[in-house]
């Protein structure tokens, strides 16, 4: 596969390969050169607790907590 170094150094990864590896946009990238190759490492983007804030729910609907909030009786 090849893709071309566009003007300001910007380079297209081929969908294959990004689905391949999963990267996505905001996926973050480190670069570094051995024996005059680049390489590019997929690198951890959020805190593992970060991913999970949230999913857990509360078990109540959103017009309950909203009916809640607005203190609607």
């Amino acid at each position: 596969m090849q893709a071309k170094l566009a003007e300001r150094g910007q380079v297209t990864i081929p969908k294959s390969l990004r689905d391949q590896l999963a990267i996505h946009p905001g996926t973050i990238l480190e670069f570094h050169t051995e024996q005059g190759k680049m390489i590019a490492v997929k690198t951890a983007t959020t805190n593992p607790v970060d991913e999970l804030y949230g999913s857990l729910g509360s078990g109540r609907k959103t017009d309950d907590i909203i009916a809640t909030l607005r203190d609607d009786s």
